[in-house]
């Protein structure tokens, strides 16, 4: 192998393909990034068997190669490379020689006859814009359960309904979903993409603004752009038919100003539990929305909002955490909390934006 590429381009495939690697002890040939020749390219390779990634970057090539490399050493080595150069990489007698105009570093090489294959999936596909796909799954995905106890909820659930690509995440305590219109969509029953994978995902392809193509079947899907090859598996199971817990009715409603409630709550996160426990209260007739928090070893704390009040009075504990992760998915000014008694989950979603829904469980002490 010899070619030369940009360091700057090469720095942010060696950054994307590092993180997908995992420590692996048993398989160490999966701790490294496999560097191969294309045509004018040089092809970064990366997987731990559960999500894979190929990135391929534009080199000039002299002499055609293959080598595998600790991608962990290559991605120290490279961060701390400044310039916007060429680099030169030569492999010489199994080992990796980079050379730039401050520095010639050898890397020694591991066998890469063992390093698996990354999965050409095939099956449905269709293509969509890639913000639509990254704002879909950053809407949702921090709902997802990050155990592996019950895979079909440590996961984001994808599927389509009425022309619209739906993302939904959920760990029982509280539920996330986004609908995302999209026209020309093949029929998805439901797609099932690891939690663990799904952050990769976003790093990958979190920057990219063109067209994503994506296909997938029962065992995988795949997302591509012009230079980015990235598969994962997907889960077999079953999610949750969560339609059933979203109540029909409310009982009581309130309308508030996301700013207010953020920073009410910042406050109640300071006087809250070990269980992060805040106590909402709304009752209509005195006009009141009060956030409170009592900690025994700082104080307690009630924060009372301005707000349009409706329907019966309601009291009820939740965790504060849950609250704040959905501020991220809902980009209006005002929220609305629709309550249907103190045992039913709070529904929040945007004012005028019925695409994003997010259910918090009350908590029973």
């Amino acid at each position: 192998m010899k070619l030369e590429c940009k360091i700057e381009e090469l720095k942010n495939g060696i950054s994307k393909a590092e993180r997908v690697i995992g420590k692996n002890l048993t398989l160490p040939i999966l701790n490294s990034i496999l560097l191969s020749t294309g045509k004018n390219s040089l092809i970064l390779r990366a997987t731990n068997l559960s999500i894979g990634v190929e990135i391929e970057i534009p080199a000039k090539v002299a002499q055609e190669g293959v080598i595998a490399i600790s991608g962990s050493v290559l991605n120290n080595i490279f961060s701390n490379f400044s310039q916007n150069e060429d680099v030169l990489l030569e492999g010489i007698d199994g080992n990796l020689l980079i050379t730039t105009k401050k520095s010639k570093i050898k890397l020694k090489g591991q066998p890469h006859d063992d390093f698996p294959t990354i999965p050409k999936v095939s099956g449905v596909d269709f293509e969509i814009e890639s913000k639509k796909l990254i704002d879909g799954i950053k809407s949702v995905y921090y709902s997802s359960l990050i155990s592996d106890i019950k895979p079909e909820i440590s996961s984001v659930f994808i599927y389509t309904k009425d022309d619209n690509l739906v993302f939904v995440s959920t760990d029982s305590f509280r539920l996330a979903e986004k609908k995302i219109k999209t026209k020309n969509l093949p029929d998805i029953i439901g797609i099932l993409i690891p939690f663990k994978n799904v952050s990769e995902i976003l790093r990958i392809f979190g920057e990219f603004t063109g067209v994503l193509k994506l296909c997938f079947n029962k065992n995988a899907i795949s997302f591509s752009s012009n230079n980015i090859y990235l598969t994962s598996r997907v889960i077999d199971g079953i999610f949750p038919d969560y339609h059933q817990i979203i109540p029909k009715e409310a009982t009581s409603t309130v309308v508030v100003l996301k700013q207010d409630l953020l920073n009410a709550l910042k406050i109640s996160n300071i006087f809250s539990d070990k269980f992060n426990q805040v106590n909402l209260a709304v009752k209509p007739k005195e006009k009141i929305f009060e956030l409170s928090s009592t900690n025994n070893d700082i104080g307690e704390n009630k924060t009372y909002l301005d707000a349009t009040i409706t329907g019966e009075n309601v009291e009820l504990g939740f965790n504060y955490k849950y609250f704040l992760d959905c501020f991220q998915s809902i980009t209006t000014d005002s929220i609305s909390i629709k309550f249907s008694g103190a045992t039913r989950p709070i529904v929040i979603s945007a004012v005028s934006d019925s695409s994003f829904t997010y259910l918090i469980m009350p908590m029973n002490k």
